[in-house]
């Protein structure tokens, strides 16, 4: 009878997904859930979704972008279409569908910090209903889903695959890119048994162009790591090949264009003053971590860590040699123009931005700092860099440009006159290639 009843309420979920009758929740409307939200609804769902941050639901319910890729525009039309924001939880028991995005960060010393997703799973096991489909989308080790979440939503009494559906979904945003709508990037998803995995494939076919099956919560969370790792490692590679090819007086961007004329058998992967995003800088971690429960040592994945996390110094150590060479100055006595405070270019993201390290880093040996972002006017309060938050981007006009001594172009955002920055300013340091690729060179201007 149970059987029968699990069944019925799987093919009720079935029918209601396919006609557009299911109500969709998102947890967390952040970079992941805001667009993942806009989708649904676009696709002719109704969509709640749900946030800790009481004012960040009243500006979605306004219709107002809180990311910058997302035009208001398109904020009013989902709102119109059938989105609406919440931060009262007791309405989670009317979605048919929970995905769950909420952040998955590491702690201080590099370990998992799995505190948004229990903490989200309690309040979700509490409203918990028969018949829900309850999806994770938040990337993490293999395991989380079966080990952490379930347990977690059956304390409720309810069963998974009986009472309700679990399943896995990994985010693959990629803020600022251009070139991929999100809904074309295939969907990767695991499920807790066929009915779950035959729900939530059902309901990412409806919002998504493809979706890729595979055989567990615990394949598809392995999936998300894996990908992410293969960059970090790649990034490792090339930044270290960055360190070596200087000391030989060779120029690795010059060295990757002529590399990447070959079609076969390389990928171009490009240096930078560290790494930066919700995934690239933490994912590798929670697979080294888990791996340590099985006794397997990833010796490759810790040095590329390794070798990443150092960047930010190895950029400092070059503006000090820079200010000594060029200007014959110290960096105590110096002042920085820091050009550029989100992790990528042309996205107002400070997630595990570099960019911040470099700030503590140049502070912590007795420079100034200011800097200059036109996508982020005030630096957030973080975790790590609690100091920093709420200090403004300044203006960046020629006269106040030449007051500097040095201005480190952390990031690459197109909208800058890179050729007017290297014209106004005293010295340039560049982890990007930026002055190269607007066709700018000088002895005033030095790669790291």
């Amino acid at each position: 009878m149970q059987e029968t009843h699990s069944t019925d309420r799987a093919s009720a979920l079935m029918d209601a997904i396919g006609s557009r009758q299911a109500v969709i929740g998102v947890m967390g409307l952040g970079y992941v859930g805001i667009p993942l939200a806009l989708a649904a609804v676009k696709n002719g769902h109704k969509v709640i979704g749900f946030d800790i941050d009481a004012t960040r639901v009243e500006k979605i319910n306004r219709g107002e972008s809180l990311i910058k890729h997302i035009p208001a525009a398109v904020m009013v039309e989902a709102v119109k279409g059938g989105f609406t924001a919440t931060a009262d939880f007791a309405l989670l028991s009317e979605p048919d569908a929970i995905l769950i995005c909420v952040p998955t960060p590491l702690t201080r010393h590099r370990e998992p910090d799995l505190t948004f997703v229990k903490n989200t799973a309690r309040v979700v096991a509490e409203r918990l209903r028969p018949g829900q489909l309850i999806v994770l989308e938040s990337t993490t080790y293999p395991g989380t889903t079966e080990e952490v979440v379930r347990p977690i939503l059956e304390s409720s009494g309810l069963r998974s695959g009986r009472d309700f559906y679990l399943a896995y979904s990994p985010e693959r945003e990629d803020p600022g890119n251009t070139e991929f709508d999100a809904t074309a990037i295939p969907k990767v998803v695991g499920g807790e048994g066929p009915d779950a995995l035959a729900l939530a494939e059902a309901l990412y076919r409806s919002l998504f162009a493809r979706t890729v099956p595979v055989s567990s919560t615990r394949m598809a969370e392995a999936v998300k790591l894996t990908e992410n790792i293969f960059r970090a490692v790649n990034i490792a590679l090339v930044n270290e090949l960055k360190l070596v090819y200087d000391a030989m007086g060779i120029d690795i961007w010059e060295v990757i264009e002529a590399a990447k004329t070959k079609p076969f058998g390389y990928m171009p992967f490009y240096p930078g003053p560290g790494l930066g995003g919700h995934c690239i800088p933490i994912d590798p971690f929670y697979l080294t971590w888990k791996a340590r429960e099985f006794d397997v040592a990833t010796r490759l994945i810790e040095l590329a860590g390794e070798i990443n996390t150092r960047m930010p110094t190895h950029v400092v150590e070059r503006v000090v040699a820079a200010l000594d060479r060029h200007l014959g100055k110290g960096l105590t006595q110096s002042n920085i123009l820091l050009l550029g405070l989100a992790y990528k270019k042309n996205v107002d993201d400070t997630r595990e931005s570099p960019s911040l390290r470099l700030f503590d880093l140049i502070e912590a040996r007795g420079g100034s700092v200011d800097y200059h972002d036109p996508f982020i006017p005030v630096i957030p309060r973080t975790r790590e860099h609690i100091g920093l938050a709420g200090r403004r981007s300044v203006p960046l006009d020629p006269e106040r440009v030449r007051g500097y001594d040095a201005v480190l172009i952390a990031t690459d955002h197109d909208d800058i006159d890179y050729r007017a920055i290297v014209a106004d300013a005293k010295l340039v340091v560049d982890t990007r290639n930026a002055c190269a690729r607007a066709g700018v060179f000088g002895p005033k201007i030095v790669k790291a």
